[in-house]
């Protein structure tokens, strides 16, 4: 929305310029497509009236120069709103969205009154607080080549670094864009694996937009797909994980919902155990070694192997440096 709203008011200030304005021009001075800039001058079109015509000699133009876009009208609430979507959005985005969001609002800011704009710019700023962990610094060209990519269904070339791996070169049918745990996340089928796969937008290195245009393979649930990950983490066989938390734990698993699947089984003590089904242990192994001594793994075999070798090597690393 906020994007719209910047190229529409820079489309009526260019308007009104009194140079020859061609769609090439324009679409050059907002760095869209062509076919963007006749969707919002449709839009002006459509929703205003706006009484705009074009002719070889002058391009785009309104025929009446008096006429002016409709004041902005939003409620106290609908200001907030669309400040405080700013700030969550640059917050969890990063620097993807920092200098559209400072030019949208800059100019959202000089069509309604001052001294409400400032009000809520400071109830925003000093009464509610985003605090997502490491910041998070995007690169604003690979996010933007991948939103690209998704609108228009293109196939993407990415230089990849996943930690304690080499860099690899994948070619990416782009699905969707989302948010897991703070972090950014491209779903796609990789062409290397021939599956969907999951990728970290920040660990990408070097990204090119591709000719080749994709379908959506038809067999992507992309609910169920995300539905069937333990945090970010998808791939392999589903299975069944129990975990035991103690008394002291357990308050803080009850609070929140963790999975789709999970199931709670409450015991008299006030611990409780924890059944989810997922298809990727890691993220599990993770989570499970946050909680420490206030969680046990029961099953299955392979994710109680995997914690256990994760605290004899933790342990085994303490006591070397312990005998130095």
């Amino acid at each position: 929305m906020l994007r719209q709203l910047e190229r529409v008011l820079k489309l009526d200030m260019l308007l009104r310029s009194g140079q020859k304005q061609t769609a090439t021009m324009l679409a050059q001075a907002l760095e869209v497509s062509e076919r963007t800039v006749r969707a919002d001058i449709d839009f002006l079109k459509d929703r205003f009236q706006a009484p705009i015509q074009t002719n070889r000699k002058v391009g785009y133009h309104y025929t009446d120069p008096d006429w002016r876009l409709p004041s902005i009208r939003l409620t106290q609430g609908e200001l907030f709103a669309l400040t405080l979507g700013a700030r969550m959005l640059e917050a969890y985005a990063g620097s993807a969205y920092r200098s559209q969001l400072q030019s949208a609002i800059d100019q959202l800011a000089e069509r309604i009154p001052e001294q409400a704009w400032v009000d809520l710019q400071q109830l925003a700023q000093e009464r509610i607080l985003f605090r997502v962990g490491a910041e998070l610094d995007l690169d604003p060209h690979i996010w933007q080549v991948l939103e690209q990519a998704c609108q228009q269904q293109r196939r993407v070339w990415i230089r990849y670094a996943t930690p304690g791996k080499p860099i690899s070169e994948r070619e990416l049918d782009p699905y969707v864009l989302h948010f897991s745990r703070s972090n950014p996340y491209v779903t796609g089928w990789c062409h290397l694996r021939g599956e969907p796969r999951w990728f970290r937008i920040d660990r990408i290195r070097e990204i090119k937009l591709l000719e080749e245009r994709f379908e959506v393979n038809p067999n992507f649930d992309r609910e169920a797909h995300l539905e069937s990950a333990f945090q970010h983490e998808v791939g392999g066989i589903p299975q069944e994980v129990v975990i035991e938390f103690n008394p002291a734990t357990a308050p803080y698993i009850r609070e929140r919902r963790w999975h789709p699947t999970q199931q709670i089984e409450e015991h008299p003590d006030g611990s409780l155990r924890l059944h989810l089904v997922v298809r990727g242990l890691n993220e599990v192994k993770r989570w499970v070694l946050f909680y420490g001594k206030g969680a046990r793994v029961l099953g299955p075999p392979q994710l109680v192997a995997m914690v256990r070798d994760e605290v004899e090597g933790m342990q085994a690393q303490y006591q070397r440096e312990e005998g130095q």
